[in-house]
């Protein structure tokens, strides 16, 4: 059969047992078949060499080598190998899988015409396209085949092809990755760009669901055209209505203000983005340097250049991020790429043209139709090509194509070890010596385990996928178009959730125009602590607007969902962005309004001694033993107990004082008021008494009055005793009631008996009022009744003033209004009852006699 491929670059090793391999070394435009004619390959255009993509190629051999010259793992047995181009061609595919298959350059499929080669298994491809392709052949033969591409299109790709393995782990590792990448740099705004397949369209679904599910928002998702499309875009720019189209497709790209962009394309789609970004800064006149984005890219991108670009400035992707395979520096690879020479390697015809399109030279006896100055010596030197055309470090595509052959020569190793099991099942597929039919390979390399000279792990998982993670890689770029690989942190797969995702911040460099500083990739500006977020209505979630903390809450960190309230003992500052301990508030002795208070306690409480002092000093006078000495004396010490006890209110409340300050200022104060109700009703007493014929003779005298203050008195102690045994007074912390001050207080226990305590206390005086109102007009030149009218009138006015603002006032105000009204009560008692008298025993003495007091009744 005549074979139609015209493209026959490759390169081989023949030995007893044979890998076949399909790589991505060039790319090529080829016609479309008409059948009109012989359907022979016909290029449209040149060949694009992808000078980067030969180390694949060179990482098979060296992997190869190496097993050759280990006499232990294969003994008396040689690995050979066959490599063809797919040219990114599904008809070149299928045309070179053929090709393997029947073991000859010739395509003679359901033959195998040497005997002396056995396929044993097949690498490839670079793309999920190309992978399976080449499945739909060697599946049939169940000849392994493990490709070392990023993503497989068919979930069930493992149940249709059992021979089909991947070196490379599960593409879900990568999107959660992704994922968990956006989260910890708090990027929630970012650009989804893929290219133009059916791989594209699956990534960027799979990609935005799995991004909704992490709470970050996809500003957009755009497909990226093939470079051939972009090239007939750029040829015809004198055109208005594709000139804007290029245009339109570049700005809405390049000039967004998305920061962050998810890069997901293949080596052509590649090519596109570069022609997009070169096109745009031709047209709009910028600087690539000033493009400044985070493009955090998949394992499928390989940074690399093909000749058609690579004066293009890389510079762009300074400081991007992307998921690359696990990969580690392979001991003597190095050193095999510095042996290369194009003349040493046998059987190698894709050696010679990509020596002349990485170093832009033609060698003397050069078929290629292109014009060059220079002249190829073959002592060009590898390690001095920029990084985007070759590098002298295994790239992760390299890593996985060496594993894969390791993979294949440890199945076998395992294999022969069962040798005569395997002879006793039949001969009839001779791969080797040893007689062993071609599927008996399968179970040896699902199972396989090892560690390659690198010192990783190699395995399979039950999907035929490698299990293991991906390494997190930082793109430095240099002017010269070379760059650095700086692994910043990986995604392991098996580690505990919420670990998987390891990142060395501080190891990543930025793009230029970040400054070294995280960038922000945000729909909007954060909100800051003191603010929530509040929905905008009719955009994505991540959009929204920021509204301040309602009063008594804060927000602590940015972009929180709700305010929060303090914790108990704290509150608000003015920012509302942290919470400050509250201050202890209560009335001191230390601050104004206490000092003025304990003054004015004192004052009161040193006359009121000034006046007892004076009335004992002068207790045999007339106008002292006319109103019942020893009522009055009993009225003085109450009185000063009732200024005294104004101090258990200043000063922070103890468990004592709480005891003390109601009862004992109810209890005194009942004393005072059962004393001015017993000289009352001893003066009308009295008054009635000197009447002819009166019987109120034997109600007059200390007996009566004592009863009543002490029946009076009693009473208020056995209310104050029901109030302490049932639900006493206790210090108690008032959080709410002053927002920036926690009030320390003395609870009432229970407030109706402390009602109790109030009522009869108001009680008391009213009744008092009534009887010395009723006795004012009495004819007595010492008659005390005008003067206990008033003062109990002062008495009630004060106390029915007190209950307004006492319960409208809170904290220290709230007692300070207590205090105010027992020192205005008492003072009003002292100033109406006991000035009068002191106005005459000291200043009209004249006054206080017998005489005087016979003269003044009549």
């Amino acid at each position: 059969m005549t074979d139609p491929s015209q493209l026959l670059y490759k390169y081989h090793q023949r030995e007893e047992l044979i890998i076949g391999a399909i790589v991505s070394q060039f790319g090529c435009l080829i016609d479309d078949i008409t059948f009109s004619e012989h359907p022979r390959t016909k290029l449209i255009d040149e060949i694009l060499p992808a000078p980067k993509h030969y180390q694949h190629v060179l990482s098979l051999a060296f992997a190869v080598k190496e097993i050759n010259q280990d006499l232990n793992m294969l003994p008396n047995v040689s690995l050979g190998f066959q490599i063809y181009d797919g040219y990114l061609n599904a008809r070149m595919i299928h045309q070179n899988t053929l090709k393997l298959l029947s073991t000859q350059e010739r395509i003679v499929p359901n033959f195998k015409c040497d005997k002396r080669q056995h396929l044993i298994a097949v690498i490839g491809g670079l793309d999920s396209e190309s992978s399976l392709h080449m499945a739909t052949q060697s599946s049939i033969y169940k000849i392994p085949q493990i490709a070392y591409c990023v993503q497989v299109p068919v979930s069930n790709v493992k149940m249709r092809f059992p021979s089909f393995y991947r070196m490379v782990p599960n593409e879900a590792h990568q999107y959660r990755g992704i994922a968990l990448l956006l989260q910890h740099f708090q990027w929630t705004w970012v650009g989804i760009v893929v290219s133009d397949d059916d791989d594209g369209e699956r990534f960027a679904e799979s990609m935005t669901k799995m991004l909704s599910e992490h709470r970050i928002c996809t500003a957009f998702s755009k497909k990226l055209t093939v470079f051939a499309q972009i090239m007939q875009l750029a040829e015809s720019l004198d055109t208005i209505n594709l000139r804007k189209t290029l245009v339109t497709r570049m700005t809405s790209l390049i000039s967004s203000d998305v920061k962050v962009m998810v890069v997901n394309v293949e080596c052509q789609t590649a090519t596109a983005l570069k022609w997009i970004i070169y096109l745009h800064t031709m047209l709009q006149n910028v600087s690539v340097i000033s493009i400044g984005k985070v493009w955090i890219m998949t394992a499928r991108w390989d940074f690399s250049s093909a000749t058609i670009d690579r004066l293009f400035d890389i510079e762009v992707f300074h400081g991007a991020l992307s998921f690359a395979f696990r990969s580690n520096e392979v001991p003597g690879f190095s050193e095999f790429l510095q042996s290369l020479h194009p003349d040493s390697q046998e059987g190698d015809d894709f050696l010679r043209i990509f020596w002349e399109h990485a170093f832009d030279c033609l060698f003397s006896r050069s078929d290629e139709g292109k014009e060059s100055s220079d002249t190829c010596t073959g002592h060009e030197k590898l390690e001095n090509l920029p990084g985007t055309l070759f590098e002298m470090s295994m790239t992760s595509h390299s890593y996985s194509i060496y594993n894969a052959v390791h993979a294949v020569a440890r199945a076998l190793q395992k294999m022969s070890s069962f040798q005569p099991k395997l002879r006793a099942m039949g001969d009839k597929c001779r791969l080797f010596p040893s007689s062993v039919q071609c599927p008996q390979l399968h179970p040896f390399l699902r199972s396989i385990s090892f560690n390659n000279s690198a010192g990783d792990t190699v395995s399979f998982d039950e999907e035929g996928e490698l299990a293991g993670g991906f390494d997190l890689i930082n793109w430095v770029t240099f002017p010269n178009q070379s760059f650095l690989r700086v692994k910043t942190g990986m995604m392991d797969p098996q580690a505990p959730s919420g670990k998987e995702l390891t990142v060395n911040q501080e190891a990543i460099t930025w793009h230029y125009t970040f400054n070294q500083e995280l960038p922000v990739a945000l729909c909007n500006d954060h909100c800051s602590p003191g603010y929530s977020r509040k929905k905008k209505e009719g955009e994505p979630f991540c959009c929204y607007d920021c509204h301040p903390c309602p009063e008594g809450k804060i927000s602590y960190q940015e972009d929180m969902d709700t305010c929060v309230k303090c914790p108990e003992g704290q509150f608000p500052n003015k920012k509302q962005d942290q919470c400050l301990p509250k201050d202890l508030h209560f009335l001191s002795f230390t601050e104004p309004l206490g000092i003025t208070l304990s003054v004015l306690v004192l004052s009161f409480s040193l006359i009121t001694v000034l006046v007892f002092g004076t009335f004992i000093m002068n207790q045999d006078t007339p106008i002292v033993k006319a109103n019942n000495r020893d009522l009055t004396y009993l009225l003085l010490v109450s009185l000063l107990l009732c200024f005294l006890c104004s101090l258990l209110f200043i000063g922070k409340p103890q468990a004592v004082t709480c005891y003390l300050r109601q009862t004992s200022f109810s209890l005194v104060f009942s004393v005072a008021v059962s004393c001015i109700l017993a000289k009352t009703i001893t003066v009308v007493l009295a008054f009635m008494a000197t009447k002819p014929g009166s019987r109120m003779r034997k109600w007059v005298g200390k007996r009566l009055a004592n009863s009543i203050v002490l029946g009076c008195s009693l009473i208020q102690a056995i209310i104050c005793a029901v109030w302490l045994c049932s639900a006493p007074p206790f210090p108690h912390l008032d959080m709410d009631s002053l927002a920036e001050e926690t009030v320390v207080e003395c609870n009432e226990g229970s407030i109706t008996m402390f009602y109790c305590v109030l009522g009869y206390l108001g009680f008391l005086a009213m009744v008092s009022f009534t009887v010395a109102f009723q006795a004012r007009k009495l004819p007595d030149s010492f008659n005390e009744a005008k003067f206990i009218t008033f003062s109990m009138l002062v008495f009630c006015s004060v106390w029915l003033s007190f209950i307004p603002p006492y319960l409208s006032t809170k904290g220290k105000y709230m007692v300070a209004v207590e205090i105010f009204s027992i020192l205005a009560s008492s003072a009003g008692l002292l100033g109406c009852i006991f000035f009068p008298k002191c106005y005459i025993i000291i200043l009209r003495p004249e006054l206080n006699s017998k005489d005087q007091l016979i003269r003044r009744n009549y």
